[in-house]
């Protein structure tokens, strides 16, 4: 009876079809795998060229509105110092210079002010608008995680 047992224990039966039976499946899952990691990619990757693409498109419109925003306060600011320089010639009297120069001073520290928040506005909302597509793929991308 021990014989048997060695005997049955060194006898190897390979049926060559089950193996490639067997490893046929095996390469049909990994070529499934596969392909459906790749779609999965794509999909990805066109995902994120859209959201550079929007944050682009978002950043150049918004650097030019910050742009058009400083050139008319620069246009602004010149008149005004333009407007001031006339003012100055038609001055008689010391008193007079003080009082021109005095109220130049107030009305473009007030206005450098305003030009200030104006432009801290538009910057802010050029921020939310470069960094909103990407903000909205990162919710999809987490939202998509969270279902898988």
């Amino acid at each position: 009876m021990a014989t048997r047992k060695t005997e049955d224990a060194f006898s190897l039966s390979f049926d060559p079809t089950k193996f490639a039976d067997s490893f046929r499946e095996f390469a049909e899952k990994g070529a499934a795998q596969s392909k459906e990691a790749y779609a999965k990619m794509k999909t990805a990757t066109e995902e994120a060229a859209k959201t550079v693409e929007a944050t682009v498109e978002s950043a150049q419109s918004g650097t030019v509105e910050l742009g058009l925003k400083a050139i008319d306060a620069l246009r602004i600011n010149a008149e005004s110092s333009l407007s001031h320089m006339e003012a100055l010639l038609g001055v008689r009297s010391l008193s007079e210079l003080v009082e021109l120069q005095t109220a130049f001073i107030r009305k473009q520290a007030e206005l450098a002010v305003e030009q200030a928040k104006t432009m801290q506005e538009a910057t802010r909302k050029v921020a939310e608008n470069v960094a909103k597509p990407g903000k909205d793929a990162a919710e999809k991308a987490m939202s998509s995680l969270k279902k898988g």
